[in-house]
């Protein structure tokens, strides 16, 4: 039993220590410059998909060249980036990725692979559910939206964002723990409470509340929306993650980030998030 206790307690310093080490390089890159932004999404891009794509092939039912993909998924990202951060519509950087994609469908056409149809599945899956979401990262720190009262700094809303995910994560675990009773999603995830994202709602709309004062550019019910919505489609995106792994069945998405499993479980929440915050801004801009 003291065994178990001291493996206990050395699991939560490796979670904790990792947690830190992730949180202060996702800050500073994000805040340094548009550059060390890009750079840190764009790795996050390349090792998210692989390893999705690593998990996807798990029993060999999938069977794709995943170098390829990260470059082509690598590519989209800076297509995305270069875009956003000139604030010029140069669609003909979009050009080499859609060229990419044919080869891919070409490529499984002529290959002898067994099962084409999950591969090309798969694929498509993975720039879907993953690199796009990644990419879209670039629209919420270089798009100067007209509900803006004010010029925001390039990494406010995307710092904004992790604050809003971190605190919903957060506060979702500590009041589940306490007071959690009824299950969420119990088939998908059965640990997660109605209680639980109840407080983590409620968590991360109280931050808002301090965000407002110190980002004025918008309104506090607007920043409360926008912790709403973080809440409502990072949760979302924290069930989707649990159903594909429990799906496939595994724990981890991998074991790159020890004591936290892999880059999509922690990135889970932003996949849902980014897309959702992007069209709840371009709502406010029309309002």
């Amino acid at each position: 039993m003291r065994l178990l206790k001291r493996d206990d307690m050395k699991n939560f310093i490796i979670r904790l220590f990792t947690a830190i080490a992730i949180v202060a390089v996702q800050v500073l890159c994000t805040y340094l410059s548009p550059y060390s932004f890009a750079g840190l999404f764009l790795l996050l891009t390349a090792l998210a998909v692989n390893e999705f794509l690593k998990i996807l092939s798990h029993g060999g039912q999938v069977q794709i060249s995943r170098p390829l993909m990260i470059v082509g998924s690598s590519y989209l990202f800076f297509a995305f980036w270069l875009n956003s951060l000139t604030g010029f519509s140069m669609l003909v950087l979009f050009v080499p990725y859609l060229l990419f994609l044919l080869y891919c469908y070409i490529r499984e056409l002529f290959s002898n692979n067994s099962n084409p149809i999950s591969n090309l599945g798969a694929m498509m899956l993975s720039q879907t559910y993953v690199v796009v979401p990644l990419s879209l990262v670039n629209l919420l720190a270089f798009s100067h939206y007209d509900c803006f009262s004010a010029s925001a700094p390039f990494y406010a809303i995307p710092l904004t964002l992790y604050v809003f995910i971190w605190l919903n994560d957060t506060g979702a675990y500590l009041t589940g723990t306490l007071f959690g009773k009824h299950r969420l999603y119990p088939r998908i995830s059965p640990k997660k409470s109605w209680e639980g994202a109840v407080g983590g709602a409620l968590f991360t709309m109280a931050s808002a509340v301090v965000v407002a004062h110190l980002c004025p550019f918008l309104t506090v019910w607007q920043w409360v929306g926008m912790a709403l919505v973080v809440v409502v489609f990072g949760t979302l995106g924290d069930l989707t993650e649990s159903m594909i792994k429990r799906h496939i069945g595994i724990k981890d998405s991998g074991h790159i980030l020890p004591g936290h499993g892999g880059i999509l479980d922690r990135l889970d929440s932003m996949l849902f998030a980014i897309p959702a915050v992007i069209v709840y801004l371009h709502i406010l801009s029309l309002c």
